[in-house]
């Protein structure tokens, strides 16, 4: 057998149901942060998941479906973040794929790498759409207070974006690596790159 290209992939079964599990995942969890009000936005879950399991296209894939799912039935402007969400699943399959997600330490750097590429991917969306704001109330605070001080907006919307996305990303990113570390090996097995599979051309 043959040790599959990290950008190859075929819609195997497995895939195919990790797709969705992914998305509902994703879309429980900004449900349940919604719901409580928290300074996070938990829907990332299924996306670094699925990125973990089954590489970045699969990973890209799952973001992508997510956002548009959130912009059918929550908010219209979920389709442009999308953006955010095929970046993270690209990153997070890239570095799984590197071997990089192997203990609770590394997972956490992942998280901050993850941090840093949704809000450089973010920050000129919220700008944009936005003003530079996030809409989340944590860090709508520390954006009027820093573009009071400053005048300056794109430093403004990165912080906000930032404060936000830093311990979010890091959250998810653990509650994300501790299910794959719960599952059985004849289910990891499933998703294994020894497998002989077709390579995207």
């Amino acid at each position: 057998m043959s040790k599959k290209s990290m950008w190859s992939f075929k819609f195997t079964t497995a895939s195919l149901v990790l797709i969705p599990v992914a998305v509902g995942i994703n879309y429980i969890g900004k449900l349940i942060a919604g719901a409580l009000k928290l300074p996070l936005w938990l829907d990332s879950i299924g996306t670094i998941l699925a990125s973990i399991l089954a590489g970045p296209i699969i990973g890209a894939i799952s973001g992508a479906i997510n956002n548009i799912i959130y912009g059918l039935t929550l908010d219209p402007i979920s389709f442009i973040y999308g953006l955010t969400s095929v970046a993270i699943g690209l990153v997070v399959g890239i570095l799984a794929y590197k071997g990089f997600v192997t203990s609770w330490g590394r997972a956490v750097i992942l998280g901050i790498i993850v941090a840093l590429v949704a809000v450089v991917v973010s920050t000129p969306i919220n700008i944009a759409f936005w003003g530079g704001q996030t809409g989340n109330v944590w860090g709508d605070a520390l954006f009027a207070a820093v573009l009071n001080s400053t005048k300056m907006t794109w430093l403004a919307s990165f912080l906000d974006e930032l404060v936000v996305d830093l311990p979010d990303k890091i959250i998810v990113t653990l509650i994300s690596y501790a299910l794959y570390r719960a599952m059985p090996k004849s289910l990891l097995q499933l998703y294994s790159n020894k497998d002989d599979i077709e390579e995207l051309k």
